[in-house]
């Protein structure tokens, strides 16, 4: 049997069509004990049908399966088919049928049927007079209008209510993302700013301190008489040495998980790989160079955003991150051969998504002294560009 999900249905519609059957039954026991005609057939009946419409709700396959649905309503219409030859009366519970009929059957199989119950039931009607006419069919057949209505208008609500609902979820699952992103981005960038603080005041001070502290070194190694104050100045600047080294392991403990374990030629490699669709590749031009961690981090970013873009946006097919190594300077071009777009008609502000938009990286590369430039136009992919000067290693 296969599984299905019907329709939930309200428990006061399931009581008044529970009470509809019941009283329409009832009816026709008590006319036909009253007229004499069919008493004991119509009660028996009228019985039997009581009994096997009250086992439906009880047996798992009618819930479960529209096979065990459909053979459960057989049995019943069998059972109501023989009691509406016995007695006009029993032409009113086809009304209560039509409703189980489009409920626990497929909807094409249920207006089928729904029809073929409609005419058993104007035929059965008839079979009772002693002429046919038109207004024996009315009844039957506006009530079968009547229930397919509103049984396609409650599957309309209840189908609109769960895309609601869906979407409910769906948009509260984004918003939980989103804050945990928002929260993960926070503590990233927190962390970029204590490296940035460190790097440019910490490790740039040591190093100042290191640089005196040897040429006072070397000036009183030519005093001789003053060993003993060499000697501290010695110990002073194996301090500062010592301590550089710190800052500067704290600073790279402090850059992003992408360049704690590898240089950042290895991170873009690692990007790029994992980057699909478009098809990414990446080249290193130059001797590589060991780069602050602040810039490290920059270009890093820079190509994560750059890439993110041309992943949502661009519909591209291919692109190609390239990270240039030269005397004085470093440059990270990304060029892709996507749907491109026109760089003047872009908004001021950073994009809608969190700030991957050309303001936050131009931002990012101006806090480092660096430039970012864009080059695309409407179908002619997109080529974007930063370069860094390098001054003295610090």
């Amino acid at each position: 049997m296969s599984e299905r999900t019907l329709t939930p249905v309200p428990w006061l519609l399931r009581a008044c069509l529970h009470l509809l059957v019941v009283a329409l039954l009832l009816l026709a026991a008590v006319r036909a004990l009253l007229s004499g005609e069919h008493a004991v057939g119509v009660v028996v009946t009228s019985a039997l049908v009581a009994l096997v419409y009250a086992a439906g709700p009880l047996l798992a396959p009618v819930r479960r399966s529209a096979a065990g649905a459909g053979l459960w309503l057989g049995v019943l219409l069998l059972c109501w088919l023989v009691l509406l030859t016995l007695t006009p009366d029993a032409i009113w519970l086809a009304f209560a049928w039509y409703f189980l009929l489009l409920h626990l059957l497929p909807w094409q199989v249920g207006l089928t049927l729904v029809a073929v119950t409609t005419a058993v039931a104007i035929g059965g009607f008839a079979w009772h007079q002693p002429t046919f006419t038109a207004a024996m069919a009315i009844g039957p057949v506006i009530g079968a209008a009547v229930v397919i209505a509103t049984v396609w208008g409650f599957s309309q609500l209840n189908a609109e209510s769960e895309r609601r609902r869906a979407l409910i979820a769906e948009l509260r699952a984004t918003r939980a993302e989103l804050a945990t992103a928002e929260r993960e981005q926070g503590v990233l960038a927190e962390r970029e700013r204590l490296a940035r603080e460190i790097h440019d005041t910490l490790t740039q001070g040591f190093s100042s301190v290191n640089l005196l502290l040897t040429a006072a070194e070397h000036q009183l190694a030519e005093r001789p008489d003053l060993a003993e104050t060499a000697g501290h100045v010695q110990r002073a600047r194996q301090v500062a040495v010592d301590n550089l080294g710190e800052a500067r392991s704290l600073v790279r403990a402090l850059a992003p998980p992408n360049l704690r374990s590898t240089s950042l030629v290895g991170a873009l490699e690692r990007l790029s790989a994992q980057t699909s669709p478009p098809e990414v590749s990446f080249h290193a031009e130059g001797e590589p160079l060991a780069l602050p961690t602040a810039l490290e981090v920059a270009l890093l970013r820079i190509a994560q955003s750059a890439l993110a873009n041309t992943v949502r946006h661009a519909r591209a097919s291919r692109a190609t991150i390239t990270l240039t190594f030269l005397s004085s300077e470093v440059r990270l071009d990304l060029v892709d051969d996507g749907v491109g777009f026109d760089p003047a008609a872009l908004p001021p502000g950073p994009g809608p998504e969190g700030g991957f938009g050309l303001t936050s990286m131009r931002s990012r590369a101006a806090e480092l002294g660096g430039t970012l430039t864009v080059e695309s136009a409407p179908g002619q992919g997109t080529a974007l560009s930063v370069h860094f000067t390098l001054g003295e290693e610090s």
